[in-house]
């Protein structure tokens, strides 16, 4: 029989994250901190752990030196235990000069390492998605459908499908035809695929169960136009449209794609309501990250309403509604903060004459406040309308969203929005 044991997993670190730019300045889209205490890699790390698989590769090439010390500091397994977190950095080497081009070329680049691993099922995962998932009952789906490659797909409305690679499936679920992100209203039509008026069409997930020799065929298949580069354009239309067999999983639980500054921050922000949509609070399905030992967060005459807080903040004095406040966040007294995503520090750091942290009576609201920002007083942010675009030297509207990049010094009286 078939075997967790058999599946390695392979998380795609993703490029050089643009559309989560200036998130993405320093360090790649995985190592993005979410949640107040986590990055966004610790969520298909989490989800294969759970799962019980524990053999995982992390696929890295662009800034990548925080994300590798994340990594080899939180996943590391005992002595007794078979299973290990591995970085599969870019490299060149005296075949291939070039560097990943594409989610495929990446995988295929490290077939060496993958199939060195004796693996019978690879099961591919993206780094940017926020989700709980079960990888086993996919597993458990693929296998009982006898399948070469399985898609987990997810329902879609009609107006979110050009968003994503849209599935046909028949009856039996097998995948009959595939569609990458079409505009195409007769195409849209073409793609019905589920009788349900608000959520019609069946999207891809960006998450696939190949049986090892679907995948090394494939990756290694030389054809007239060129190598296939991209899993969503060229090899799963390719599997659809030859002789696999693709299958269609589908998963109805919470899962976005962390994509765009816009997307990240309502995703941050949800997760401060009282019943948010992805549970964090499951004790039999944890996320795990690094463990800091921080002191518990101190907050002083302070009022607070949908405040997700992480360990060792100092706050004093403050009003803060529908935020999330990260790890060693100071914010000093008469702060007022809203709608916002406080990212913490990594230090703590009282001198200079800007400390680390939120200075005295300032208001921020409508904005993502990157990790170790040092923040005057009196220091005002305000929301910019959504699908507003701007980049200056000390911060960044990105979708009407105002971003303070890492390690940014804001003086004392600095005005940040829209003009009256």
């Amino acid at each position: 029989m078939p075997s967790l044991n058999d599946v390695l997993a392979v998380i795609l670190g993703g490029g050089q994250g643009k559309r989560l730019y200036p998130l993405t300045m320093m360090r790649s889209k995985p190592a993005v901190p979410i949640a107040g205490k986590y990055r966004l890699i610790d969520i298909p790390i989490s989800n294969c752990i759970n799962s019980d698989i524990f053999r995982i590769a992390v696929l890295t090439q662009f800034n990548s030196v925080s994300l590798h010390r994340h990594i080899t500091s939180t996943y590391n397994f005992d002595a007794f235990h078979t299973g290990w977190v591995q970085i599969w950095a870019a490299e060149q080497t005296m075949e291939r000069m070039e560097w990943y081009q594409g989610t495929a070329d990446a995988v295929r680049k490290q077939l060496f390492e993958i199939q060195s691993s004796r693996s019978k099922y690879i099961l591919i995962l993206a780094g940017d998605h926020l989700y709980k998932m079960n990888y086993a009952e996919m597993a458990q789906y693929h296998w009982e459908n006898n399948a070469d490659v399985t898609v987990a797909v997810q329902p879609v409305s009609r107006a979110n499908a050009s968003r994503f690679g849209l599935l046909k499936q028949d009856q039996k679920g097998e995948i009959v035809d595939f569609a990458e992100k079409p505009t195409d209203h007769a195409v849209l039509d073409e793609f019905v695929t589920r009788d349900d008026a608000d959520m019609p069409h069946l999207a891809s997930m960006g998450i696939y169960l190949f049986n090892i020799e679907t995948l090394v065929n494939i990756l290694t298949l030389k054809t007239k136009r060129k190598d296939f580069d991209d899993f969503g354009y060229d090899i799963i239309p390719h599997c659809v449209r030859n002789t696999a067999k693709v299958y269609g999983y589908e998963f109805s639980g919470y899962w976005r794609d962390i994509g765009t500054i816009r997307s990240f921050y309502e995703a941050n922000l949800a997760l401060t309501m009282p019943k948010p949509s992805l549970d964090i609070y499951n004790p039999e399905y944890r996320i795990y990250t690094h463990a800091r030992f921080l002191p518990g967060s101190r907050l002083s005459d302070c009022q607070l309403d949908n405040v997700l807080i992480a360990e060792g903040c100092r706050i004093n004095q403050a009003k803060i509604n529908h935020s999330v406040v990260g790890l060693r966040s100071v914010i000093k007294a008469g702060g007022h903060i809203k709608d916002s995503v406080l990212m913490g520090a990594d230090y703590y750091d009282d001198s200079g004459s800007i400390p680390i942290g939120i200075g005295e009576n300032c208001h921020i609201e409508g904005a993502i406040v990157d990790k170790n920002v040092r923040m005057g007083q009196d220091v005002t942010i305000k929301p910019f309308p959504p699908g507003t675009e701007l980049d200056t030297d000390s911060y960044s509207v990105k979708d009407g969203v105002v971003v303070i990049p890492k390690r940014t010094v804001l003086p004392s009286g600095t005005r940040i929005g829209p003009e009256p």
